[in-house]
C-alpha cells in the first residue's frame, strides 16, 4: 500500500502589489493591508505607566511643617511671627513674598526697612556704548535721555530681559540723567511680574530683621500694588516652608 502523505499546511503569501498581502493558512484568509499596518504602528504611542512620586522632604522641613497649618490663612502679623520659628537655616536668610496677581505689571516701592547692596550706576556715553557693542554690561542702572535711545536700541536684546533698558516709567530715560542718577534711592526696589504669567517673586528683606520692620516692609509691597489685584499671597524665608497669607 502507498504510504500515506502527512498532510500539511502551507503557507502560500501572494502579493498584489498595492499595499495587501493575502496569507492563506489552509483554513483561514486574513488579509494584511501594510500600509494601513505602518500607520496605525505609527501613530500609536507606547509609554510606560509612571506614577506620580511625592517629592521626599528632609526631616527638618517635615518638623517646620508640623508647626504650621498648611490650610490655614495667616494674618502678616501672624504669618511674620510664625515664620521666624519654622525657618531652618543656618544662614538666616531673607523673607520672601510670592504673589499670584490679576494683571501684569511693575512697579517701583521704597521700602522703609530695606537696603540693597549698592547700584552701580552709568550714563550712557560713548564708553558705555563700545562696553555694549562688546556684550559687557558693567552696570545695575543705566539713565539715558530721548536722544541717545536710537543708539541703545539695537542692544535691546542684551538689556530688556535684565531689565536694563531705559525707560520713562522706571525714571531712568530722562533730560537730565546726571541729576537723575543722584535721586536714586537704595531702599527703592524694581517689582515686575513675570512675563509669561503675573506672578512675582521678591524678598522684603532679612529673617533677622525685627517683626515690625519686615511687617512694615510687606504691608508697603501690598499697598503699592493693591490687594484687589492680589488673587494669592505666600510668605517664606530662604529655607521654609511657604505660609498662606489673608489680605
Amino acid at each position: 500500500m502507498p504510504k500515506e502523505k502527512k498532510e500539511t499546511k502551507e503557507k502560500k503569501v501572494k502579493s498584489s502589489g498595492k499595499g495587501e498581502r493575502f496569507a492563506d493558512m489552509s483554513t483561514t484568509g486574513v488579509i494584511i493591508n501594510e500600509d494601513e499596518l505602518k500607520k496605525q504602528l505609527e501613530q500609536e504611542v507606547v509609554s510606560p505607566q509612571t506614577e506620580k512620586k511625592q517629592k521626599n522632604r528632609g526631616k527638618k522641613y517635615l518638623k517646620s511643617r508640623s508647626l504650621m497649618d498648611k490650610n490655614k490663612l495667616y494674618s502678616p502679623q501672624e504669618a511674620i511671627s510664625l515664620l521666624k520659628k519654622i525657618s531652618y537655616a543656618q544662614f538666616g536668610g531673607s523673607v520672601e513674598l510670592h504673589l499670584n496677581l490679576t494683571t501684569k505689571g511693575n512697579w517701583e516701592i521704597k521700602l522703609p526697612y530695606f537696603e540693597q547692596k549698592a547700584k552701580k550706576v552709568a550714563i550712557f556715553d560713548e564708553k558705555v556704548l563700545e562696553e555694549l557693542k562688546n556684550g559687557k554690561i558693567n552696570f545695575d542702572v543705566l539713565y539715558a535721555t530721548p536722544a541717545d535711545m536710537p543708539k541703545i536700541l539695537p542692544f535691546a536684546k542684551l538689556l530688556g530681559p535684565k531689565g536694563l533698558l531705559p525707560n520713562p516709567q522706571n525714571g531712568t530715560l530722562v533730560s537730565d540723567p546726571q541729576k537723575a542718577s543722584q535721586n536714586i534711592a537704595v531702599s527703592a526696589i524694581r517689582v515686575k511680574t513675570e512675563k509669561e504669567a503675573p506672578v512675582v517673586h521678591l524678598a522684603i528683606g532679612k529673617l533677622a530683621q525685627k517683626e515690625e520692620e519686615l511687617l512694615a516692609n510687606l504691608q508697603t509691597v501690598i499697598s503699592a500694588i493693591n490687594p484687589k489685584n492680589i488673587k494669592k499671597a505666600f510668605l517664606k524665608s530662604t529655607m521654609s516652608p511657604s505660609l498662606k497669607l489673608s489680605l
